[in-house]
């Protein structure tokens, strides 16, 4: 018996390749399916099943690819409804796979068709459980992901959850390896560990939602403070439910290279959206007017697909070398209208003599010498509510970065505004502030380290948002030790 984790890392997901004898499964496969089908080969071993925990709303699975590629059965959990042929599986199902078997454990609560699968070693014993996002290393599945037409809510899935985890899960012996979909920095849960996996006897101690005494604590507990998932989740979760193109026709059209001024007339049609790929630091030093940074280095795809449009038609620009790189990881999120990319990178645009635009980067002591004397000084933050809440910069606004799509929300900023932006350490603040430029505001500039870099600078006023819940909390503390003082 073998078993191998692919995680990739910058949509914080694990597949998972599973051996024996001769047989592999693959669970959760990335849409880009090459990885799995060399190591099956690598290994000398045939690909028997593709599984799938459920409709991923994070990425776009590789089941359709992998299936045309291996001839292999995309097998699913009860209640699966898909827009192409799968084999939708029993509760307690058994799968032979060598000499071990998979059984199926129906476990809704994420979703409806939400699926663990429990690998029997060649005793029949229970070995690991691969639980989709059911159950992750120090967090469960976020239960506010109904697709549409399910009508129901997030305590309703919750409770579905929390008996699915009780009756199917932490039953399950001690030692049982927990290997689950996700890990930390995914959107699929609130509180995920910095491990990829663990034990049942491990989260049976540790994990804050199995420690609930009861069904309504379970659901009070899993249901607080979720934040609000990206923009694009329903979409991704809907191309895995319906079917998608392949990946290989995707690449084809996308990986088109144009020179220069091929690529600047390209730009200049109604409804396309360049995508700038480079390290910040370079990005803000010139770059191609009306461009927005996404940069490679950071959570790409989970960006991208939280701010542009799907609709829309990409051009692309990277380092020279990484065009594939940045076109499959679009792809990944859901992307499929890339037509091409800026040939020989942006050295070649400088070259062709074209126009460059540019962000000024200033460091945290020049906000605090401008920040007295400067009336029309806007500090725009754009981290999330809670971050900002946390603390801030006085007087500063705040708008979260996914936000400033919004016209609504970009109205609080006026055209006089000399705008300084920031985030948490600089690579939000990039994004944004290539955002605003596209959308005609020059007068900016970008604060290097973002609140991190700001906290140490002593002569900028910060401050902190008290929510009315918090101070309802501190006059309940006040009013108990009054209590106690006049009882004593």
């Amino acid at each position: 018996m073998y078993i191998q984790q692919l995680y990739t890392g910058c949509l914080s997901e694990a597949a998972y390749y599973i051996e024996s004898d001769g047989e592999a499964a693959i669970i959760d496969p990335m849409r880009d399916t090459q990885a799995y089908i060399e190591l099956a080969g690598e290994r000398k071993a045939s690909i028997k099943y593709i599984f799938e925990t459920h409709f991923h709303a994070d990425f776009i699975s590789g089941h359709l690819d992998l299936h045309k590629a291996t001839g292999a059965p995309i097998v699913y959990g009860p209640e699966t409804k898909a827009g192409f042929d799968v084999e939708v599986a029993s509760d307690h199902q058994i799968f032979p796979l060598g000499k071990c078997m998979i059984e199926v454990l129906h476990t809704p609560g994420h979703t409806l068709e939400s699926t663990c699968y429990l690998l029997r070693d060649e005793k029949d014993q229970p070995h690991a459980v691969f639980t989709g996002d059911t159950l992750f290393v120090g967090d469960v599945g976020r239960p506010d992901l109904a697709q549409k037409g399910d009508e129901l809510t997030k305590e309703d899935l919750a409770g579905m959850l929390y008996e699915s985890l009780q009756s199917k899960i932490v039953p399950l012996p001690e030692d049982v390896l927990v290997y689950p979909a996700h890990g930390a920095g995914s959107s699929c849960g609130k509180n995920l560990g910095t491990t990829t996996y663990s034990t049942i006897g491990d989260q049976k101690k540790t994990n804050y939602a199995l420690q609930a005494t009861s069904k309504s604590a379970f659901i009070k507990a899993v249901t607080a403070d979720l934040p609000e998932p990206p923009s694009y989740f329903p979409i991704n979760a809907a191309m895995n439910k319906k079917g998608y193109e392949e990946l290989d026709a995707v690449l084809e059209k996308a990986m088109q290279p144009l020179a220069p001024k091929a690529f600047q007339e390209a730009g200049k049609q109604e409804g396309i959206w360049i995508i700038d790929t480079r390290d910040k630091e370079i990005f803000t030093q010139g770059f191609v007017p009306g461009s927005i940074f996404i940069g490679l280095n950071g959570r790409f795809a989970e960006w991208a697909g939280s701010l542009i449009p799907f609709d829309k038609q990409l051009l692309v620009i990277t380092e020279p070398g990484m065009e594939k790189e940045a076109m499959t990881r679009l792809a990944r999120v859901g992307f499929d209208k890339m037509i091409g990319y800026l040939e020989g990178g942006f050295n070649a645009w400088l070259k062709a003599g074209l126009p460059v635009d540019m962000i000024i980067d200033v460091e945290s002591d020049e906000l605090a010498m401008d920040l007295p004397f400067d009336q029309q000084l806007l500090v725009l933050d754009v981290r999330k509510e809670s971050e900002f809440d946390a603390g801030h910069v006085a007087d500063a606004v705040n708008i979260p970065l996914p936000q400033l799509l919004n016209p609504l929300r970009v109205a609080a900023i006026e055209d006089t505004d000399n705008i300084y932006i920031h985030c948490q350490s600089g690579y939000r603040s990039v994004i944004g502030a290539s955002i605003l430029k596209k959308q005609g505001f020059h007068n900016l500039r970008n604060i290097l380290g973002g609140w991190k870099a700001i906290e140490q600078e002593s002569k900028i006023p910060v401050a902190v948002t008290v929510t009315e819940e918090q101070l309802k909390e501190a006059e309940d503390a006040q009013a108990a030790k009054r209590d106690n003082n006049a009882a004593k």
